[in-house]
């Protein structure tokens, strides 16, 4: 990859976050699956989200920061016109999952323990019908956070296998990219 690449605290937080994800994903539909395992899957999802709900405001702040290299000249208008429009996805589903997580925990009046004593304060009061209401907006943002991860590794794909316009290389080239910060 000759091209333009993302720096590299970008390509660190992209990667790290995939897996956050991914993990994320599978380990919820643990949850739902496995009686015997729900409480210790529970007391890693919890923390997981909200790491993930930090991380995703670090990375929106670096990306201010660190603006993404330029999509290559040639790619037609619709394909970048979908890159965009994926990414401000990407970033929705990103904050709302675990936000909406954490206000049906609120509602539920379930504690949100990070670690040891550390607990979240509630963020929405005390109502049965609005987490049931949450409850199904989680799984559903969650299986549509799943289906653009899908999607957007589809693309990334694409890029790397059909196209060879260095998409791929600007966020998967270990090597240091413009201004490495």
């Amino acid at each position: 990859m000759n091209g333009p690449r993302f720096p590299v605290l970008s390509r660190l937080l992209h990667w790290l976050m995939a897996l956050m994800i991914l993990a994320m994903l599978f380990i919820g539909i643990g949850m739902v699956s496995s009686l015997g395992d729900y409480h210790w899957l529970l007391s890693i999802h919890r923390p997981l989200g909200i790491a993930i709900l930090v991380l995703v405001a670090v990375r929106l702040a670096n990306r201010q920061i660190n603006p993404p290299p330029p999509l290559p000249a040639d790619m037609p208008a619709p394909l970048r016109v979908a890159a965009h429009a994926s990414h401000i996805v990407l970033y929705g589903l990103m904050f709302a999952v675990p936000l909406v997580g954490w206000a049906m925990l609120s509602a539920a009046r379930a504690p949100i323990v990070l670690y040891g004593t550390l607990e979240l304060p509630p963020i929405l009061p005390q109502d049965v019908m609005v987490y049931a209401w949450l409850r199904e907006a989680h799984t559903v943002l969650a299986l549509a956070l799943f289906a653009v991860f899908l999607l957007h590794l589809a693309a990334a794909l694409l890029h790397a296998l059909v196209f060879r316009d260095g998409v791929w290389g600007s966020m998967a080239s270990p090597r240091g990219g413009r201004g490495t910060a």
